[in-house]
């Protein structure tokens, strides 16, 4: 694909959506109401009151992307793209704004998740059965969730029980011999409310590495298999007040290509295993009318195990336990937000690391008023680490409703990155420096403004951002010491447009984004690896009776795999189609076809992603 279809293809679609959104008659009859979501402030909002960029991915949309992975559900999002090492089950990761993967943080129900030695949160091992529903909030926003926070939050809910006593099932089969399997109980009343859901996966997928040349290809396939459990329980014993607790855990086993240079060069297959567990237990209680206290505690672990030839097994663990106090205030204008946070992560596994244990403990205060017209957020956060020492964020945010359909907003927020554990203090070996104790955290200041449209069923936005990123850490030869010495600017713009004409369903979100190495020397101005300057992401949905059909274009421009901007890959565009028909007024046979035309295209150089492939299954989900 030239460089340049990309662009001409997300401006005549958006020429075409514009022209169809003024042009037709057949708009909805009611108007949707704005969904409520808590990430963008901590606080439950409605999303037309919020000054920043959010999206929500329904449980809806979740049935609706088949096997398809996480990281690929994602990536369908406006402003985020994906790489991933290979099929199900391998390392992969998303940049939102084009952050790096490792400059964004995952929440599970209200608990961080993640790797304290990579940085990562493991996308790959969250199956999607278990989810209710997706926030994602695009930009900085340390002062609010604190360290690492650059690119934005990805916060996961898992399900929610209401109503009467109720079973959920769905089974199905597809390419590369996948089965996925999972089923589930849950219900409530005023007093009680409990879910509980089981899953399986397991796929043979296919060659992770696809270049022949390389001296990790193995022609067989690289298959995955994952179990997961989630459990939440909640009681009410009196009006405004709930105890709860929420379980999330995800085991898996993923075999990928490497080489351990024992037998003349020969590629194996070696196995990863990894289990990444979310385990909490809240109490939020109305002290007051105006007062509002949540107590949270909790503990997320990330466990990985290397099978990895004639060279002995290594084991990476981190165990991340958090206790937080946050107190919601409803004051004569706007609502206070005042939390304390205490953080400590541990490592442990098969290599010695000289500290093996950090604490954050943090304080953070916010205020978020509605008053005629206007919309204000402030926040504030102090992260004191013992590692690096004090950090403090902020932002301020100013929205302004000028009529019922159109508002804007304008804001300016900082934030950082804390060093891993690996950039810390990973062991010296052979002519690796090992880690560097003396890093600094990477910080970034972001400025943004965004318009927002919405009127009987229709959403237009246009958001314009500018972050620039200081001090980044990189591995820089001869002795692949970490090193502060990167700087970058993150420029880009995203349109959305979302939409229903009676049956019909259209949606259409178009990114432009300048990723760029502003550091000088000899990659200054170059583009940051792996990320487009341009993506296009589109659907359009049709209700015929007990039908459904869906139907996905996707299109992303070319990328870098390398800061020096030598190796190129490709742009590409796939086609995904999903249809399902419910027999009964509970039951529904589906069937998801992605990437229909069977392109051929990387994420990563030298690794293989999937062909066309096809999954059929059954859903039992009473209404």
């Amino acid at each position: 694909m030239h460089p340049n279809q990309p662009r001409a293809a997300a401006a005549a679609t958006l020429s075409l959506t514009v022209t169809a959104l003024f042009s037709t008659s057949l708009f909805a009859a009611d108007q949707q109401l704005d969904p409520i979501v808590v990430t963008a402030t901590r606080q439950a909002t409605r999303t037309n009151e919020l000054t920043s960029d959010v999206s929500v991915i329904s449980r809806e949309e979740i049935d609706q992307a088949g096997v398809s992975t996480l990281a690929q559900l994602l990536a369908r999002q406006p402003g985020i793209q994906y790489v991933a090492n290979g099929g199900e089950g391998t390392n992969s990761g998303v940049f939102i704004r084009g952050a790096n993967t490792n400059q964004s943080i995952v929440l599970i129900d209200g608990q961080r998740i993640g790797s304290a030695t990579t940085g990562s949160a493991a996308l790959s091992r969250i199956p999607l059965n278990q989810i209710e529903r997706i926030e994602i909030l695009r930009g900085p926003a340390s002062s609010l969730y604190g360290a690492d926070a650059i690119g934005g939050v990805i916060q996961i809910f898992t399900r929610r029980g209401e109503g009467p006593a109720r079973v959920n099932a769905s089974t199905g089969y597809g390419s590369f011999n996948t089965s996925d399997t999972t089923i589930g109980v849950s219900g409530g009343s005023d007093l009680v409310s409990y879910a509980v859901q089981a899953g399986y996966l397991n796929t043979d997928g296919f060659s992770a590495i696809r270049n022949k040349r390389s001296i990790f290809y193995n022609s067989d396939r690289d298959g995955y298999y994952n179990k997961n459990l989630s459990a939440n329980f909640a009681v009410r014993p009196a009006q405004g007040q709930e105890v709860g607790v929420n379980l999330l855990a995800s085991k898996g086993s993923n075999q990928y290509d490497g080489n351990d240079f024992s037998a003349m060069g020969a590629a194996k297959n070696y196995n990863s295993d990894q289990t990444v567990g979310s385990y909490s237990i809240y109490s939020r209680n109305r002290l007051h009318q105006a007062w509002t206290s949540t107590l949270r505690l909790g503990r997320s672990t990330d466990q990985v195990k290397d099978y990895a030839g004639s060279f002995r097994d290594s084991t990476f663990r981190t165990d991340m336990d958090l206790l937080s106090w946050q107190n919601d205030i409803r004051l004569p204008v706007g609502e206070a937000l005042l939390a304390a946070e205490y953080n400590k992560q541990r490592v442990s596994g098969s290599t010695e690391y000289s500290v093996s244990e950090r604490t954050i403990r943090s304080l953070l205060a916010g205020w978020n008023a509605s008053i005629d017209q206007h919309r204000l957020q402030l926040n504030l956060r102090r992260d004191d680490n013992s590692q690096f020492g004090g950090e403090t964020t902020g932002s301020a945010a100013y929205g302004y409703q000028f009529t019922p359909e159109w508002r804007a907003h304008v804001s300016y927020g900082t934030a950082f990155r804390a060093p891993t554990f690996n950039e810390l203090y990973f062991p010296a070996s052979g002519f690796f420096a090992g880690g560097n104790p003396d890093l600094k955290p990477e910080t970034a200041k972001n400025t943004e403004v965004g318009v927002n449209w919405e009127k009987a069923g229709h959403r237009f936005s246009a958001v314009v951002y500018n972050n620039e990123l200081s001090d980044l850490i990189e591995y820089r030869p001869p002795t692949f010491a970490p090193v502060n010495v990167s700087e970058a600017l993150l420029r880009g713009a995203t349109f959305t447009y979302d939409g229903r004409f009676s049956d019909w369903g259209l949606g259409v979100a178009v990114d432009f984004l300048d990723p760029r190495n502003e550091e000088n020397g000899p990659n200054k101005g170059n583009r940051l690896a792996r990320r487009a300057e341009q993506q296009l992401s589109s659907y359009l949905t049709r209700i015929l009776g007990n039908w459904e059909f869906r139907g996905e274009w996707k299109l992303v421009g070319d990328r870098y795999d390398d800061p020096a901007n030598r190796i190129r890959m490709g742009g590409y565009g796939l086609v995904n189609l999903y249809a399902d028909y419910r027999f009964e007024r509970d039951w529904a046979l589906f069937v998801r076809a992605n990437n229909i035309f069977d392109k051929d295209y990387e994420t990563a150089n030298d690794y293989a992603t999937a062909g066309a492939n096809v999954f059929v299954g059954v859903r039992y989900a009473p209404r």
